[in-house]
């Protein structure tokens, strides 16, 4: 919308969500509810149940029960955002494009990265906005290790161990789980997703990858247990795990510097106090956890018989990704993630594929870095 020059607020932002299951009902849609200058508009999704849901949760939302019939009201909408299964990421999100419309695509954007950087010309040659939603950027967790890092706590960075690790014995079936490569299913590109994204903010371009990924579950086609090594260009070293099938649960962040080491176990609050229903700004801290959850930094000793310093943990700000899309559609500016930024990380999940499928290293090409 243009700035307003009477002084008067922005009228809201109006938001289509297409998708109604995990991802568009437990974090987009009420993300989108509690920014301030963005209103829920419109939900796609075909089953009954969810549309009731999307109502009762949502009272003055519209249900509809396909793309086509939310994109022929593109003159009313200010964002779509794509919360669908993966296979439909890339076509929702170049017709939304091609409707005129900037795009949140929830992540993976898409099964390469060729294919993100085709929808990112696309988005550059219209002057849309095209952003992937990588929420995991502002979890407690990795906010704290972001500003440990800045600040020299850990001296020079060697090396980073960052596990997402759950214990799922029985399949749960559906897409993700399907061995079919056009669902892009698997654990590599859905905590994968989120580690090496992680990995590239920290510690930048990745020259080298190797990885191991296996279907270790009855029942399952795709990879649910992988582990992925990265070098990056500045010489540390990110080895990543992701499983479903991990009985006891690793540290979430062992950090190791030339100074100190930072270990911290259990994962951000957030996605809980979302699944139960809790919401930001509805009164309680958002993102906060108890001091006994509470990372340590220290050098010799074992954080598990006490030794090194407490550190508290940062508060989770998931809203922080909206807001930042408010901000950047009213002026212009640059989006939280960028389609770039996803290629990139698409760039290494399609070279930790190649090289769990060989059994070798591969190494990443300079071109285009």
């Amino acid at each position: 919308m243009d700035d307003d020059t009477t002084g008067t607020p922005h009228a809201p932002l109006r938001v289509g969500l297409i998708g109604y299951g995990l991802a568009g009902s437990v974090f987009h849609a009420p993300l989108v509810a509690a920014t301030d200058g963005l209103v829920l508009d419109t939900v796609v999704t075909a089953n009954p149940e969810r549309q009731e849901q999307a109502r009762a949760e949502h009272p003055q939302v519209r249900t509809v029960e396909t793309a086509d019939a939310l994109l022929a009201r593109a003159g009313e909408l200010d964002l779509i955002v794509i919360a669908s299964p993966n296979r439909t990421h890339v076509p929702l999100a170049r017709a939304a494009l091609e409707a005129g419309l900037p795009v949140v695509v929830d992540k993976p954007l898409a099964a390469t990265a060729a294919e993100a950087q085709s929808l990112a010309a696309l988005a550059d040659s219209r002057g849309l906005l095209l952003s992937a939603f990588q929420n995991r950027r502002w979890d407690n967790d990795f906010r704290t290790v972001s500003r440990l890092v800045a600040d020299g706590a850990l001296g020079q960075v060697q090396r980073f161990e960052s596990r997402f690790e759950r214990w799922r014995p029985l399949p749960k079936g559906g897409w993700r789980e399907s061995g079919d490569p056009a669902e892009i299913g698997g654990i590599l590109y859905d905590l994968g997703s989120h580690l090496v994204d992680q990995a590239l903010v920290l510690f930048g371009p990745v020259t080298t990858v190797y990885a191991e990924a296996d279907v270790r579950r009855a029942g399952t086609e795709a990879d649910d247990d992988a582990f992925i090594a990265l070098t990056h260009r500045g010489g540390v070293r990110s080895h990543l795990w992701m499983s479903a099938t991990t009985a006891q649960l690793g540290p979430r962040f062992r950090v190791l510097g030339d100074r100190a080491g930072y270990v911290k176990y259990g994962l951000d609050p957030q996605e809980a106090a979302l699944r139960e229903g809790l919401r930001p700004g509805a009164g309680a801290p958002w993102g906060v956890e108890s001091e006994t959850s509470w990372g340590r930094l220290g050098a010799g000793e074992s954080p598990l018989t006490g030794g090194g310093e407490p550190v508290p943990t940062l508060p989770g700000d998931y809203p922080a990704y909206y807001a930042a899309i408010t901000e950047a559609l009213r002026t212009g500016g640059r989006p939280p993630v960028t389609a770039g930024e996803a290629a990139e990380a698409l760039r290494v999940l399609e070279a930790a594929r190649a090289s769990a499928a060989g059994g070798r290293t591969i190494a990443l090409a300079e071109a285009g870095r």
